[in-house]
């Protein structure tokens, strides 16, 4: 029977890694809009791909010496691939308000509500969530490979410890696709506000 999740050292990692990305993020914008030190605020905000490095490499390392792949392997792959397709958006998200906040940038402009803006917005974000699926695809490959194992059918992902967070993943991806870029398609509403600010 497998270990409880929580004595899984992985496990820890991938908490220490999300930890980790917003104190590199918080410390990395104060230093560039509070401090007014740019220099060392990029230098901070390259931790938060470094992060991932160290996730990916450790739970490599892990399956290529012989460590048993479990669902925390596939929960680091689906994590590492949510971080990478969405890392960029949170960076900018993040970066307009404090540029709002501590150095007098526009004010940020909140999603469109209906419309063909709201259309593009959606598809826009939809695309980072198939890149998430791909890449978390692609880390599970990875995984597969450096730890000896074979490559299971997707209808086999549910069972399999490594893969099945793929197979949630995919329920994910296509209940977004329907509530989110098929849904603004069909049904755009208006949206009246001027668009103004900054994303």
């Amino acid at each position: 029977m497998e270990d409880s999740l929580l004595a899984e050292p992985l496990l820890w990692l991938i908490g220490a890694s999300e930890i980790g990305l917003w104190v590199f993020l918080g410390a990395g914008l104060a230093a560039r809009y509070v401090l007014r030190r740019p220099r060392l605020g990029g230098v901070l905000l390259l931790g938060v791909p470094l992060m991932d490095v160290v996730l990916v490499t450790v739970s490599t390392a892990d399956l290529a010496s012989g460590g048993e792949p479990s669902r925390v392997h596939g929960l680091a792959a689906l994590y590492l691939g949510l971080t990478v397709a969405f890392g960029h958006s949170l960076v900018r998200w993040a970066d307009a308000r404090f540029a709002h906040r501590f150095a007098g940038g526009p004010r940020p402009v909140k999603p469109p509500r209906g419309g063909p803006a709201r259309m593009r917005h959606e598809w826009r974000e939809y695309r980072k969530v198939v890149l998430a699926w791909v890449l978390t695809a692609v880390v599970l490959a990875l995984f597969t490979v450096a730890g000896g194992l074979g490559f299971p059918a997707p209808g086999a992902w549910p069972a399999d410890p490594l893969w099945s967070w793929l197979g949630t993943a995919t329920v994910v991806a296509v209940i977004w696709l329907v509530a989110g870029p098929l849904w603004a398609t069909v049904f755009p509403g208006d949206d009246d506000r001027e668009p103004t600010g900054v994303r």
